[in-house]
């Protein structure tokens, strides 16, 4: 592949031109990750031989082998990224990736900046260029959490609507829990329609995010910061009926 990969032609030579090169190694890194991922989770396979991921200036990327010339060209990706494929949850697999990309990124930068003399002004400069880019992690990792943020919400919302045809015949449940519930439950039903935005944890009482992971309990319909309840979304993706702390030590607490 062409666009400066693995013994290409292609040197940059000021600081523009290394941050340049920079972003686009990123970019096909973001790519494979991201909107690609299911075409780089099939090349990633744990039965080939030690694959590493390359990022190119063309904003392309490639899964391949590592380079055979000793020392290579540039400094080379983290080596064997298909044998972990399959021994975690795949976020994590991915967040792993990204974190590795993000490692030789700044090593191929600084690279061409040792080879081409940048002094410490320019070195300080390329790190700040560089440092107001999230890393490859950042916007992998918020990518993941929202993939499972839209699922967490489209299976609250299954599950609400068959609790609501459940609840429908229990008249005297409903009248204990009184009209300032039945309003809370209203007031719930417009903040999905409007993605959650007035949320507030049960836990922490913060606002709703959405860089933050959160999950919704089952039972008593009230949204939780991953984070204070102990969950991650990989650990999310295996739960199918989440109950928050309060609800699985008092299961009778609501009907």
């Amino acid at each position: 592949m062409d666009g400066g990969g693995r013994g290409g032609v292609y040197n940059p030579r000021t600081v523009e031109e290394v941050y340049r090169d920079y972003q686009g190694r990123r970019n096909g890194l973001i790519k494979a990750l991201t909107t690609d991922v299911e075409r780089f989770y099939r090349q990633c396979d744990p039965e080939k031989e030690n694959l590493c991921l390359y990022g190119f200036p063309s904003e392309q990327w490639e899964v391949n082998l590592p380079a055979e010339e000793v020392p290579p060209e540039l400094p080379e990706p983290a080596l064997g990224i298909n044998f972990a494929r399959d021994g975690m949850p795949e976020n994590d697999w991915l967040s792993l990736v990204a974190v590795h990309s993000d490692a030789w990124l700044l090593s191929v930068a600084y690279y061409f900046g040792a080879r081409f003399g940048f002094d410490k002004s320019d070195r300080k400069r390329l790190f700040n260029m560089i440092n107001d880019l999230p890393t490859v992690f950042e916007v992998v990792a918020g990518y993941c959490k929202k993939q499972t943020m839209e699922k967490s919400i489209s299976n609250h919302s299954s599950t609400k609507s068959k609790s609501n045809t459940k609840g429908r015949g229990s008249e005297s449940q409903m009248k204990m829990q009184g009209k300032e519930e039945e309003d809370d439950e209203l007031e719930y039903e417009d903040e999905d329609e409007d993605e959650h935005g007035d949320t507030l944890c049960g836990a922490c009482g913060e606002n709703y995010a959405s860089d933050e992971f959160w999950i919704c309990c089952d039972i008593c319909e009230r949204w939780f910061h991953g984070k204070c309840v102990k969950i991650t979304p990989a650990r999310a993706e295996h739960i199918k009926q989440y109950k928050c702390p309060s609800c699985s030590s008092n299961k009778r607490a609501r009907p």
